[in-house]
């Protein structure tokens, strides 16, 4: 059914994993339609989401994404500002999900770290909002959810500067709940997901809901916002160099235009 994700069942347990570690898990539009439909159809108590070793989640794939978001891209954002499709799915899902953080969680990789409930790291893990070293915004999580959990000042920090930073300090920051081996990642996780699957299925959506009712935001009109200011700056030469500067493997010289 799926072709770069991996969607496998345990009980009353489900394991979403990011299957493209010859990339590090990029995203293509495909593994972005295949992660919403795999969250919207599941029928576990529990969800966790990880990815294929070395990494977690690397972003967006560069070459396939974001060199290839010419004028007619930005202009459908800029159009039909929306939230992405993809961070719906795991916004508004009732089913709790847990991010087991084997490597890199960057870029986009971090925003669907932060979309989980709860994110378990391995001490491999590393974490970063790079979309600034592209000339972007973040999507909403890296908004909504960063600073819920790190603090204003740390997540203007990690946004700002685009910095990556190691398992130790996410958990520092409270980014994440744990740090464990490398090894036990998984099975921790799981751990976990059976205690969370075992309780009373519509008491655990309650209470989620109840969580976004007190906590989030309101995610279209942060969506429609995020979109609309990607369809800016996907426009601007300093998206442009940052990609180019990326993929040629070398420092970007950035001019704000």
């Amino acid at each position: 059914m799926y072709t770069e994700l991996e969607y496998d069942v345990d009980g009353d347990v489900a394991v979403i994993t990011l299957n493209r570690p010859e990339a590090r898990n990029a995203l293509t539009h495909t593994t972005y339609a295949e992660l919403e439909t795999a969250v919207r159809t599941t029928r576990a108590r529990c969800l966790v989401i990880t990815g294929a070793d070395p990494a977690f989640c690397s972003g967006d794939d560069v070459k396939q994404i974001m060199a290839a978001a010419g004028p007619k891209v930005a202009e459908g954002l800029r159009a039909a500002p929306r939230l992405t499709p993809a961070a719906d799915a795991l916004l508004r899902t009732d089913v709790p999900v847990i991010a087991a953080v084997n490597g890199a969680a960057v870029g986009w990789g971090m925003e669907l770290a932060l979309m989980a409930d709860i994110r378990v790291a391995s001490e491999k893990a590393k974490f970063g909002e790079l979309f600034v070293k592209r000339g972007l915004c973040c999507d909403v999580a890296g908004i909504g959810r960063l600073t819920q959990l790190t603090g204003r000042e740390h997540a203007a920090e990690l946004l700002f500067t685009g910095r990556v930073i190691d398992a130790a300090t996410a958990l520092e920051l409270r980014l994440v709940s744990r740090v464990v081996p490398h090894d036990q990642l998984l099975p921790t996780a799981l751990e976990l997901a059976r205690e969370i699957a075992a309780n009373p299925p519509l008491a655990v959506q309650q209470l989620k809901s109840g969580l976004r009712l007190a906590l989030d935001p309101d995610w279209d009109d942060l969506g429609r916002w995020v979109s609309a200011t990607l369809g800016e700056l996907f426009q601007t030469e300093d998206h442009r160099e940052g990609v180019a500067a990326f993929l040629e493997k070398r420092d970007a010289n950035y001019v704000g235009r």
